[in-house]
């Protein structure tokens, strides 16, 4: 049995850049900056690239802002590929991500974007706390077809808020 999974919270490093494709999937790329866990301040952080896929890649082009709080689950992969210039063989390793969590507050969110673009439906608080809450909103992987309650959310995902599936994001 093998398992590849990656749990990562840290800040975007820069705002995703979206590409569509003629199919009318979409990708979104980016970088996460994740702090180590020592008490050392002056330790630079970790620096993972992130490849998202779908819906997720829409929210993310949308919501996330060089900066921004988010929480990822994906996958680690290595890209490879010949360097044109050179010839020589090239790799770098991915985080294909499957579920992302939008961890920053209101008001973070508010400075990154524009008013009218706020008008995606809120998702209810979890049972026992009150509306307005929840810490973000974790976003279901687009085909999975599951519907995750926040109580059932991955327990590596606890506490990150209320989940929601794609067809509830309102694109």
């Amino acid at each position: 049995m093998s398992i590849n999974t990656i749990t990562l919270v840290g800040r975007a490093g820069r705002d995703p850049e979206l590409r569509f494709f003629e199919s009318g999937t979409s990708v979104a790329n980016l970088t996460m900056a994740v702090d180590k866990a020592s008490s050392n301040r002056e330790e630079e952080p970790d620096w993972f690239s992130l490849e998202i896929w779908g819906k997720q890649a829409q929210v993310a082009a949308d919501y996330v802002r060089k900066g921004s709080l988010i929480g990822v689950v994906g996958r680690m992969t290595i890209e490879q590929w010949t360097d044109r210039n050179t010839g020589q063989k090239r790799s770098k390793p991915v985080v294909k991500v499957d579920r992302l969590a939008l961890l920053g507050s209101k008001a973070d969110s508010d400075q990154a974007r524009p008013l009218e673009e706020h008008s995606a439906p809120q998702a209810a608080a979890p049972a026992g706390q009150p509306k307005g809450s929840q810490v973000g909103t974790a976003i279901q992987p687009a085909g999975s077809g599951a519907v995750v309650a926040a109580e059932a959310a991955q327990p590596a995902l606890q506490g990150w808020g209320s989940a929601i599936t794609s067809e509830e994001v309102p694109f």
